[in-house]
């Protein structure tokens, strides 16, 4: 653990999951779904607009989005690992590309999900990055 995420965690604060897709569907239907199992959660459009945002500090997980317009998520994730800090994150995408796990394995996040994916999948893989379980 490193950088603000580790400063979260020592500090005893819950975590809060950041959204970063670029479907307004799938982050209205993923911010409703995290919360009702009780998660904080802050939503974004773009690395971009995430990267703006004073809510980025608070982000103690994120799931992205591997493809998105503008900076594509292994774009986003690379940016945050250069700024000396990166919390845990979950992959997500509709591709199943050769080119997308071999980027997955390169990015050493090997958790990625396809949509459509169970909810129980979701929930797993966030415990799993956070070692919660």
């Amino acid at each position: 653990m490193r950088g603000w995420f580790a400063t979260l965690v020592q500090m005893g604060s819950p975590v809060t999951i950041g959204i970063v897709d670029d479907d307004l569907s799938v982050r209205k239907g993923l911010s409703r779904f995290l919360r009702s199992a009780g998660w904080r959660v802050d939503t974004f459009s773009s690395a971009e607009e995430c990267l703006a945002s004073p809510q980025l500090l608070s982000i103690g997980c994120f799931i992205i989005d591997v493809h998105l317009g503008g900076m594509n998520g292994f774009e986003f994730l690379r940016h945050l690992d250069d700024a000396g800090s990166r919390p845990p994150a979950v992959f997500i995408t509709a591709h199943d590309e050769a080119v997308t796990r071999e980027a997955l394995t390169n990015a050493g996040s090997p958790i990625c999900l396809r949509k459509p994916f169970a909810p129980d999948a979701l929930l797993s893989s966030i415990q799993s990055v956070l070692h919660l379980e």
